[in-house]
């Protein structure tokens, strides 16, 4: 398929036109969930932003492995290098065994990213599994002379690897200002610098996650698992590596320099970042402590929460801004999401009620065979999810006006449409019309019978029969079922 995709690298901060390096295939890596805790919002943003990636390289034509980690192992409460493993304090606190509270975490996510219709990734790795290949980066690091032991420990030299190469070129800080502010503090730990990070860590007494290693019994640093893993099912040179805005720095930054320190030369081809969902300005997470679960928001059990909101909701809500864009988090944001997934999904339920015509008006001919190439225009401009949705709402109120009579439509144009709008919101875009488990002869009947209401309505009105028409209409609400006579036609729907 002929479609030219722009996406935006983070490391050279542009839109490039994506060109893989092993065409047609692609590889893609994307940082996972520390599982420590329940899911939240912030988890399915980049799930979310890399699914829909994912989708449509597929959908394009290459040939897509997608590596997404679970970090069991390494990621430290305090920062990187210091503190408590945040899995193990949850395991001390709860008596389990680490494992047993990375098991339920890592089902909890899977079950939430079911929930919210995002793809398995073809490789999910834990960095528990790949101690060894972790262990392997390091002594290549070691042996190249990017690294020193320090009481069993191994940290990077980030002044050496300043000084041959460049530490900071994804995040585009100056590094060697904050070398030199740390020389202060010489001596002071195990570290020669504090800009230096942790390759592998001696395990305290009473740690209770270790493994052998030729310099101590201890665990990773949380930076090694995704280059180990990276390296292991991409190769020492693939096109995508992906995650949260957050991660940017110290935790890509230290991927590259990793990368270059054992091989000689970068891994990663394209870096792409999501950015952050807020609370009142402030990022959503764990640390902060006002994040809100994913499973909260299916229940509605949370004081930020007036409602319920469904799985498809939040997805709706997420890609109806740029991943590159800060969204700010409200029941009222989420309470329009809810209003503008059920517009679309009536609107494409609806395509089986267009009437067909011999031949099409010009205006909705011209906006049909539009829809499609504007869509992928869209997706193609660095995936602005938000224009697609954008273009299908317009092309809810072209249904509406077919619907009410004031537009034409041939079969080929109406066939055109609906697999255009099916295209983009289901398969592309990865939302599902939350009805349709309930969808079978019954409610095919029930369409028809309201096809049948709503015509006699329509026929009392021109008319003017005003009489009739207001009792259909006041009948129906009685029922539950909600009529709109809007600009663009008449819609109905069954009030929750």
């Amino acid at each position: 398929m002929e479609q030219n995709l722009l996406i935006y690298n983070t490391l050279t901060r542009g839109k490039e036109l994506f060109k893989p390096l092993h065409a047609p295939n692609v590889g893609m890596y994307v940082c996972g969930p520390t599982v420590y805790g329940d899911p939240h919002l912030g988890h399915a943003r980049p799930a979310i932003t890399f699914d829909i990636l994912f989708r449509y390289l597929k959908h394009l034509g290459y040939k897509v492995r997608y590596v997404r980690n679970i970090t069991d192992v390494g990621h430290l409460e305090h920062d990187a290098d210091e503190g408590d493993d945040k899995i193990e304090k949850k395991a001390r606190l709860e008596q389990l065994e680490p494992m047993e509270i990375a098991q339920h975490y890592t089902n909890r996510y899977h079950t939430a990213m079911e929930a919210l219709n995002v793809l398995p990734p073809s490789i999910e790795p834990h960095a528990t599994g790949h101690i060894i290949e972790q262990e392997e980066l390091v002594k290549q690091i070691l042996a190249n002379g990017y690294a020193y032991e320090s009481n069993g420990s191994i940290y990077f030299d980030v002044e050496k690897y300043d000084h041959d190469h460049k530490y900071g070129i994804l995040s585009g800080r100056n590094l060697k200002d904050i070398i030199n502010n740390s020389r202060e503090l010489a001596g002071v730990g195990e570290k020669r610098n504090q800009a230096d990070f942790a390759l592998w860590k001696k395990a305290q007494p009473e740690h209770i996650m270790r493994w052998p290693s030729p310099w101590s019994e201890g665990f990773p640093g949380w930076h090694c698992e995704c280059t180990a893993m990276g390296r292991k099912y991409l190769g020492s040179h693939f096109d995508i590596h992906g995650g949260g805005m957050d991660l940017v720095f110290p935790h890509h930054e230290c991927e590259i320099a990793q990368a270059v320190a054992s091989q000689g030369d970068q891994m990663v081809h394209y870096w792409m970042h999501n950015n952050m969902i807020t609370i009142n300005g402030q990022k959503m997470g764990k640390s902060l402590g006002n994040f809100i679960t994913l499973e909260q928001f299916f229940t509605g059990e949370h004081k930020s929460l007036t409602q319920a909101y469904s799985p498809m909701t939040i997805r709706f809500f997420i890609l109806s801004a740029h991943y590159r864009s800060t969204v700010d988090f409200s029941d009222d944001a989420l309470k329009a999401s809810e209003k503008g997934l059920e517009k679309l999904t009536t609107a494409i339920a609806d395509l089986g009620r267009v009437p067909v015509s011999d031949s099409c008006d010009a205006e909705t001919e011209q906006f049909v065979k539009a829809l499609r190439q504007r869509c992928y225009d869209a997706l193609n401009d660095d995936l602005q999810t938000q224009l697609v949705i954008s273009y299908l709402f317009e092309a809810c109120r072209v249904i509406n006006t077919l619907l009410d009579h004031k537009a034409k439509i041939c079969a080929d144009c109406l066939q055109e449409l609906s697999s255009t709008m099916r295209l983009f919101a289901f398969n592309l875009l990865g939302l599902k019309d939350e009805r349709s488990a309930n969808n079978g002869a019954f409610e095919k009947a029930f369409d028809k019978v309201m096809d049948l209401v709503l015509d006699w309505r329509s026929q009392a009105k021109t008319a003017k029969d005003w009489t009739t028409s207001d009792r259909i209409r006041d009948a129906l609400s009685e029922a539950g079922i909600e009529v709109k006579d809007t600009k663009d036609g008449v819609t109905w729907k069954l009030n929750k």
